[in-house]
């Protein structure tokens, strides 16, 4: 089953009282960026950018999003969210994550979608 990406266009009004925020780009490096077929109805996507100072929330210089999608359903993502910092969300219900690299988090990655998959298939 191939999975449309769809594109949605977002009208996004800026408050005109209030406070005024700066949004700075950063100059990130792609490091990563790869789609792994893992059987003909899911894959994982796997993006990991090196940025110049951490994402707010994380204490590392990594900005990253690992999805696996089975049927055209994202069941299991780890990513670091501006603001919320390392974490994972698996069938839906978000869970701390710690960081050490990026070797690390696709090797933790790649464990959780075998361990995801022996679930569903042995219950």
């Amino acid at each position: 089953m191939a999975c449309v990406k769809r594109r949605f266009d977002v009208l996004v009004r800026l408050p005109t009282v209030g406070s005024i925020g700066i949004i700075r780009a950063m100059k990130a490096k792609e490091l990563i960026r790869r789609r792994v077929a893992i059987a003909e109805n899911c894959f994982a996507d796997i993006v990991v950018w090196h940025v110049p100072e951490p994402v707010l929330g994380s204490t590392h210089t990594f900005k990253y999003r690992l999805a696996f999608v089975v049927d055209c359903q994202c069941v299991l993502r780890y990513d670091n969210e501006s603001g919320k910092g390392d974490h994972r969300h698996i069938d839906g219900k978000e869970y701390p994550y710690i960081f050490s690299s990026p070797r690390q988090l696709t090797a933790d990655f790649f464990d959780e979608i075998a361990r995801w998959q022996h679930e569903r298939t042995h219950n």
